[in-house]
Formats: structure tokens, sequence, C-alpha cells
């Protein structure tokens, strides 16, 4: 039986720091390794305390895993940046391994939109208003990438109410 509590608390601290990887991203196009690395230690621990049986976490550690690998061939190739390439398999080890190729198919659908709409936004001038804002300069830029952490928060919040951190709350 799951905690209820930490479940809750699971369910807020992944939702909540995903959202600040997504907002930080875009103000920043980085993804920091603490924020990762904070992620991947709280998961072990809330997923403990929350009653989360082994198979759970070992399965949803190894699909982690798998998708690390391939991010990180991504990353070697110049397709994602670091901060993604370790983002995405994190999200993934949180929503479990039902969820991965949700998630991959999500983030995708969210990270195309997004690339399309920057396209577009470089396409025009900078408005006025956000020529002062170093981020909005830096996302117009050409050439400087997309800050795909924006697409991964929705992606994981959409499926994070699938995940088994909800069914705990129910």
């Amino acid at each position: 039986m799951l905690s209820v509590s930490a479940a809750w608390i699971a369910f807020l601290l992944f939702a909540g720091t995903m959202i600040y990887a997504g907002v930080k991203d875009l103000a920043t196009m980085t993804i920091s390794n603490r924020l990762v690395l904070f992620l991947t230690a709280a998961y072990p621990v809330l997923a403990a305390a929350a009653g989360v049986g082994l198979e759970t976490v070992l399965l949803s550690a190894l699909a982690a895993l798998i998708v690390l690998a391939f991010t990180f061939a991504l990353f070697a190739l110049g397709w994602i940046g670091g901060g993604d390439a370790k983002l995405i398999p994190v999200a993934v080890l949180w929503l479990g391994n039902g969820l991965t190729l949700d998630f991959v198919l999500y983030a995708s659908v969210f990270g195309a939109a997004l690339t399309v709409a920057i396209l577009q936004l470089r396409n025009r001038p900078l408005p006025a208003p956000l020529k002062a804002t170093a981020w909005a300069r830096r996302v117009h830029r050409r050439g400087s990438g997309v800050p795909y952490g924006v697409a991964l928060a929705p992606a994981a919040l959409w499926l994070l109410p699938e995940s088994h951190w909800y069914s705990a709350l129910l």
C-alpha cells in the first residue's frame, strides 16, 4: 500500500522540479546537474517511503538506463543538449517504465511544436519589450538551439496522473 503522504510529496516534488527545469532551461538554456542528481537521489527515497514495489523501482531504473544510453548517443551526435540527455531518463525513472514510450511521444510532439514556434519567432523581429531580456534574445538568436526542457516539462506533467504516484492519491 502506498503511503499517501509520501506519494503526495513525490508527486508535487517531481511536478515542481520539472516545471522549474523547463523555466530554467528557457531562461538560461541549461538544465543543471544538481537538479538531475536531486531528482535521481530523491526517487529511491520517496519510492521506499511510499511503499512502491521493488519490481516497479527496478523496471523504472532499467527503462531509465536504456533511455540514458539513447539520449547520450543523441547528445554525442549533437542532436540534443547534455541537460536534456540527463533529464529525459530521470523523467522516465519517475514516470515508470510503462510510460516510457508515451513520454518520448509527448516530449517529441511538444518539442516539435516548440521548435516550430521558435523557428517562426526567429524569422520575425523580436518585439521591443523582449529585447531587454537576455533569455528572449538568446532564444531568438539563430543557431542558439531550442530549450527542450520547455517541452519535457509538459510531457512529464501530462503523464504524471497515469503514474504509480498518482494512483496512490485517489
